[in-house]
């Protein structure tokens, strides 16, 4: 079983980018984005794409760029997440074949971003708009938009995010920091895919 959890690698080497990826992969997380702020990131993405490609969505966070989609695209990625909302970067990475997942805020950005072509919304940072925000927002989109909840939502609050009609999460700093070990790394994802498991039955 997958969950709607994106892993969020917010300072992964590529010396560590393959043992991380199949422990969140082993936990049941297969969603993987290499921040690009990130030492090396377009060679951390090249080899969990070549070790894990066809058995987990790999790609970039943090992306600006048209040149990065590109990078991107060329590494082996499948998934674009952005902070913001920008129709050119949306376009290329629907254009190189990849999931986009732009990061919106108010209703005016979740529509940009679907009329551009974003398969998701990231709503970020989810802890500004909280869950009634989402539920307000929720009530003008179109039927079934995926929005995942990133900055605030954390195993102690995955229930009021799905009550608000939160598809998933992207979930970073709790899964993921650059001092922790592999068996860390492990520890941690268990932990939230079980706190994940128990909501999502709540």
């Amino acid at each position: 079983m997958t969950r709607n959890i994106i892993a969020i690698l917010r300072g992964i080497t590529p010396a560590d980018a393959v043992a991380a990826a199949k422990a969140l992969i082993d936990a049941g997380i297969t969603s993987i984005e290499v921040t690009l702020n990130s030492p090396d990131p377009f060679d951390s993405i090249k080899l969990m794409s070549d070790a894990y490609g066809d058995s987990a969505l790999i790609g970039a966070g943090t992306v600006l760029s048209v040149g990065d989609v590109n990078r991107v695209a060329q590494a082996g990625g499948k998934l674009i997440v952005s902070p913001n909302v920008d129709p050119r970067v949306i376009h290329a990475t629907k254009t190189a074949g990849l999931q986009s997942w732009p990061g919106v805020m108010t209703p005016t950005e979740c529509f940009m971003a679907l009329k551009n072509g974003a398969d998701g919304l990231k709503i970020f940072p989810g802890s500004l708009i909280g869950p009634g925000g989402l539920k307000a927002i929720r009530a003008v989109l179109p039927a079934g938009t995926l929005v995942y909840a990133v900055g605030g939502a954390g195993p102690e609050n995955f229930a009021d995010w799905f009550a608000a009609s939160a598809d998933g999460f992207g979930l970073g700093s709790a899964l993921y920091k650059p001092s922790m070990k592999i068996t860390d790394i492990a520890a941690c994802a268990t932990d939230i895919v079980t706190a994940y498991d128990a909501a999502l039955r709540a």
